[in-house]
């Protein structure tokens, strides 16, 4: 099975959490699944210094950036539709806010990558599992929103604030420790915390391997279903 996994560069300050990103990484592999990292080909909104937390001015492209995780292997989201994958998992880290979509800025008034939104939609509609780990849940309510016939079930962890945006986006939103992952069966979409809650790499790891085993899961339903 071919699972994406949507990257948005690489640092948690302007890019994918690069924790979260591993991590899924290593469980799908694990698991058997092969993880076919993926990005748009677009400029990063602004470059963080991970060491004192201070703007650099530089110009980073999201899709370069993110191939750092990947090893140098990685596709543009643009030539990936849903019937090319299984699943699709999308950390979180703020390149998930600023990047794909300006959710850091704008709440729930954001707009969001339109390749992106393509992709979601795609595997919504085609009942293919999409997953979202810690901010990343934004994302899957963006770009559902208005959907027809299309109510997601989310969590973003514990934040009030948070919570309450996803809810004005359309969603329903479920508290969640961080070694839990939402399922929504009715939309195939999964949901966990990670360091919305952290502390640590140990405790966002039991989310995210709860999170990649229910898309394995659901695709393999899938499948014995077809």
């Amino acid at each position: 099975m071919k699972v994406a996994l949507l990257l948005s560069g690489c640092g948690v300050y302007d890019g994918s959490e690069i924790h979260e990103a591993t991590l899924a990484l290593y469980f799908l592999v694990r698991a058997g699944a092969q993880p076919l990292p993926i990005a748009p080909n677009i400029p990063q909104a602004e470059t963080i210094n991970h060491l004192n937390g201070g703007k650099v001015e530089e110009k980073r492209n999201v899709l370069v950036e993110s191939a750092r995780i990947s090893r140098g292997e990685i596709m543009d989201i643009s030539e990936i539709t849903g019937a090319d994958i299984d699943g699709l998992i999308i950390p979180g880290g703020f390149g998930a806010a600023r990047n794909l979509s300006n959710f850091a800025e704008e709440g729930e008034n954001c707009t969001i990558n339109e390749e992106v939104k393509r992709l979601i939609r795609d595997m919504v509609r085609r009942r293919k599992p999409v997953g979202a780990i810690c901010i990343a849940p934004v994302l899957v309510a963006k770009a559902l929103q208005g959907m027809e016939g299309v109510t997601p079930t989310l969590t973003i962890g514990n934040d009030p604030a948070t919570a309450r945006k996803l809810e004005r986006l359309g969603a329903i939103h479920i508290p969640a420790r961080v070694d839990e992952a939402i399922i929504d069966d009715e939309n195939n979409i999964i949901t966990t915390p990670a360091y919305m809650i952290g502390p640590g790499i140990t405790d966002v790891a039991k989310g995210i391997e709860n999170l990649v085993k229910g898309v394995i899961e659901l695709i393999e339903k899938r499948e014995e279903r077809i």
